[in-house]
This record gives structure tokens, sequence and C-alpha cells, in this order.
């Protein structure tokens, strides 16, 4: 799936009466901590993260996200059209630590990194592309699927330029932004993503930016089409309910020591006394009264008890 300046604030990227993530853990793994708002207020013994100091922390609005998808509450829409991703690798400009997550920011006057088509009514620019992860593997997304959690999750932030002038007035107004949300897995190496990792330790510190370009994001997509989408809102302050959000359905592979590296980002600028960047994530928000739609049959899962080996085989990503 951040205001201040370019609207870096709202990435700083995805009403609080928020439930926390309903999913099971086994006894002797350690319970999921968060760093923001709804986590922090009720164990007080952790600090509040800058970005969230100013929000409203009831705010309005029954659209909010991150959300768990269920797959049997998910409803297929046939009129969902394929998703066509092109982007240019040169109109990669830079990535920075902005103290929250870190991005990768595209150079966004032209029509030269798009996606459209999906369940997009216009082409949607390319703005930037950041992750969320957590301080272990065994939770780090913001999303979940059946209440299950992938240690990372990466958000390609595209803007409506049909409709708008700029990303920041796009940011703040329905249909206005389009995040593309795809889940990490523990797997085999990223070829593609290493490009990206060998960067960070240049950028550990909040406020440090360096130039990063000729990068295709498209080579952290997965193979599978397929995806899941539904309107939301940012994660992060203003928690606009401005997102057409697009969550693929199929994770990519990373290994171990990949993650590992994300973790060693730091919240705080250098000289300030090291807070690690890990459990970046918003827990869950209500469903409320809206509609999941899948691109894809799922009737299988629904007949689960019927070929339970078959249907095993068919769900494990």
């Amino acid at each position: 799936m951040v205001v201040m300046n370019s609207l870096r604030v709202i990435l700083q990227a995805s009403p609080c009466k928020s439930p926390w993530r309903s999913f099971q853990v086994l006894r002797s793994m350690p319970v999921r901590p968060c760093s923001l708002y709804t986590c922090t207020y009720k164990s007080r013994n952790r600090a509040l993260h800058p970005l969230w100091e100013s929000v409203d922390l009831l705010p309005g609005g029954d659209r909010q996200s991150p959300i768990n998808i269920r797959w049997k509450d998910s409803v297929y829409d046939p009129g969902l059209k394929p998703l066509t991703i092109s982007y240019d690798p040169a109109t990669c400009l830079h990535i920075w630590n902005n103290g929250y997550s870190f991005l990768v920011e595209f150079e966004d006057s032209t029509d030269k990194s798009v996606i459209e088509g999906g369940p997009l009514e216009h082409i949607y620019r390319l703005k930037q592309f950041h992750f969320h992860w957590g301080a272990i593997d065994a939770w780090g997304s913001e999303h979940t699927v059946d209440s299950k959690c992938y240690p990372a999750e990466l958000h390609l932030v595209h803007w409506n330029a049909v409709k708008f002038e700029t990303f920041e007035d796009a940011a703040l107004e329905e249909n206005g932004l389009a995040v593309i949300g795809v889940f990490l897995k523990l797997g085999k190496h990223h070829k593609e993503l290493q490009k990206l990792v060998d960067t960070l330790p240049s950028i550990k510190h909040k406020d440090t930016l360096v130039e990063f370009g000729s990068f295709d994001p498209s080579c952290m997509m997965p193979a599978c089409p397929d995806y899941w989408t539904y309107s939301g809102s940012l994660t992060t302050p203003p928690l606009s309910e401005s997102v057409t959000w697009i969550i693929k359905k199929q994770p990519v592979e990373v290994d171990h020591d990949q993650l590992e590296q994300f973790r060693t980002l730091l919240f705080t600028s250098e000289g300030e006394k090291e807070k690690r960047m890990v459990d970046n994530f918003r827990p869950l928000q209500p469903l409320m009264n809206r509609t999941v739609r899948s691109s894809f049959r799922h009737d299988y899962v629904l007949n689960i008890q019927k070929n339970p080996k078959t249907i095993a085989s068919q769900m494990t990503p």
C-alpha cells in the first residue's frame, strides 16, 4: 500500500478501536510487539514513535487499513481485469531512511512508470515503494491472510495523475492512490532484491539519503497475477481513506539474511540513542461493511473437507 513537504510524513508507505491481530502462536513464541499507538497504549513501557504523537488517537472513518483477508469471505469478481505494470528503471531516483521505513522514490512527472487495469479506472504513476517488517520472522506484514502473518510486506505506492495535479492532493482524496501489496516469505535468496539490500548500510540512520538509480521494482512481483482488492486507507498518518489496495495472493521469497539487513536500520538519527527499525506496522483494522474482491476463483477453499490433500497442495504459497 506518509504528509510533510512532498507528503513524506504519510509513509515515514498503508479508528482506533483497533483489534489486536488475531493469529495463533506457539506458547514458546514471544508475543508480537508493536511500536504504534494501539500497542503502546496497552504497554506503556514502550516509547511512542514520533510519527504518531500528533495523531488524533481515535480517527474517524470506516475504511481503515490494514485488514485481515479471509479467503472464504472474499468475493470472486469476474469483471476484474488483469493488472498491467510498466516501470521504467531510469525513473528510480534515490533511497532514504525517513525514520519509519526506507523509501525508494521515483520521478513521477510523466507516465513512464505506471500501472493500469485491475480494479483501476485510470492510469496511476509510481511515486515510491517501501517495506514493513518485524523484529523476528514470525510477523512483520501489515495485512494478513486468514490470520497468517508474513515476515515483511512490500508496498508500491501510485497516484492518480488523471484526477489530481500532485501526489499530495491525490493522497488525501478518494481514489487518489493505488497501493500494490506484496508479501515476503522466507525462502531462497532474492537476487534482484540484493541490489537494494546492499545499499541499506549507507542509510542506516534517520534522514540519510543516497542516489539509487536504474532499478525496476517489477522484479519483486510474484509470477502469479492473482490478487485481492478493497477500498482502504494509508497505514500511517494522516490515515486518509484514499487507497485502492491491490494485495498479491502469491508471496515472493527472500532469505533470512536479507530480512536481517532490514533490521539493521535505525529509527533514530546519528548521535541519538540507537533504536532498531523493526515492527513498523500498523495493527489490523476492522473490515466494517467492506467487501474484499478477488481476481481469481477460490471455490476449492470452501470445499476443503472433500479433498483435503489436494486442497492443501493448492493452498501452499
